[in-house]
C-alpha cells in the first residue's frame, strides 16, 4: 500500500506494506542482550489454590506475571520521566507515533582515555545537506548480529557526547534512537550530561522528546529517509518497552 505524507512542505511516498523492525525483543533466554546487571525477563504462571495459569501444567488459559526492566531487557522508549524528579510518563506524553527520520551509521570516535564516542564533528558529516528529520535513527560500527544477544554490563559501550546532542537539539531532533544501552557513559558518577542536555532538565523540560535505546538496525537497511512509526505499550511510567518501525520513502 503506497500512501502519501505531506510533511514541512515536502512530500513524501511510502509502501507500508514493507515494514521494518528494529527493535530487539524482551525475552527470557538467558543469552538475550541486557545492560544495567539486570536478568532476563522473567514468566511465571499465576497460581491460584490448585488452579496454575499454564496449559502444559494442567492449566486450562496461559495466565503470566511478567518481572522485566525496560532500561535493561531490550527496546524500550523513555521521556524526561527517566531523570527528573517529577513523574512524568512516556504514555502521557508521547502523543504522536508516526515522524520523518534519517538513518545514519557511524564509527564511534576513540578518546584518550579508551572511550568511544559519538562526537559533534561525525553528527555534522553525516548530516551535512540534509534536511533536519523529527527523528535520528543512529546506527554504530561495527554492527554485527551479536548485538541482538551481547551482554553490555561492565563493557563501557559507545556514547554521545553533550556537544553532540547539542547540535542535535539545534538541527531540532525530537526523537532519538540509537543501538546502544544508553546515550550517556555507562559509568558517570550519575552526571547523564547527554540525557540533561536533549531533554534541557531541568531548566525548560521538553516533555515531548524521547530517547529510544537498544535499537538494532540491520545492515541491508540502507542510510537515508524513512517514515518511523514509534510503537509503545501503554505503561504509566518513565519508559515503556518499544517497537520501532522504518519504513523506506518510495
Amino acid at each position: 500500500m503506497i500512501a502519501t505524507i505531506f510533511h514541512r512542505g515536502k512530500e513524501f511516498k511510502v509502501d507500508f506494506f514493507k515494514p521494518i523492525d528494529i527493535s530487539i525483543p524482551l525475552s527470557t533466554d538467558k543469552n538475550c542482550t541486557s545492560a544495567w546487571y539486570v536478568e532476563p525477563m522473567k514468566l511465571e504462571p499465576v497460581i491460584n489454590g490448585n488452579w496454575i495459569g499454564d496449559v502444559n501444567q494442567g492449566g486450562s488459559v496461559n495466565f503470566r506475571n511478567i518481572l522485566f526492566n525496560p532500561h535493561g531487557n531490550g527496546t524500550h522508549t523513555e521521556c524526561v520521566g527517566h531523570i527528573s524528579k517529577e513523574f512524568y510518563t512516556i504514555n502521557k506524553h508521547l502523543q504522536r507515533f508516526l515522524f520523518v527520520a534519517e538513518v545514519i551509521t557511524i564509527l564511534p570516535t576513540q578518546l584518550q582515555n579508551g572511550d568511544y564516542v559519538i562526537t559533534k564533528k561525525v553528527l555534522q558529516m553525516c548530516l551535512e545537506n540534509i534536511i533536519a528529520p523529527e527523528a535520528l535513527v543512529i546506527r554504530t560500527l561495527s554492527n554485527g548480529i551479536n548485538k541482538l544477544t551481547h551482554q553490555y554490563s561492565n563493557t563501557n559501550p559507545p556514547y554521545i557526547l553533550k556537544e553532540g546532542i547539542e547540535f542535535l537539539n539545534a538541527l531540532g531532533i525530537e526523537h532519538l534512537l540509537i543501538d546502544m544501552p544508553s546515550i550517556d557513559r555507562e559509568n558517570d558518577d550519575g552526571k547523564l550530561e547527554a540525557h540533561h542536555a536533549f531533554w534541557n532538565y531541568p531548566n525548560n523540560p521538553q516533555l515531548h522528546k524521547t530517547i529510544t535505546e537498544f535499537i538494532y538496525v540491520p545492515n541491508e537497511v540502507y542510510d537515508g529517509t524513512y517514515i518511523l512509526n514509534l510503537q509503545i505499550a501503554p505503561f504509566e511510567n518513565d519508559a515503556s518497552p518499544s517497537k520501532p518501525i522504518l519504513y523506506k520513502v518510495v
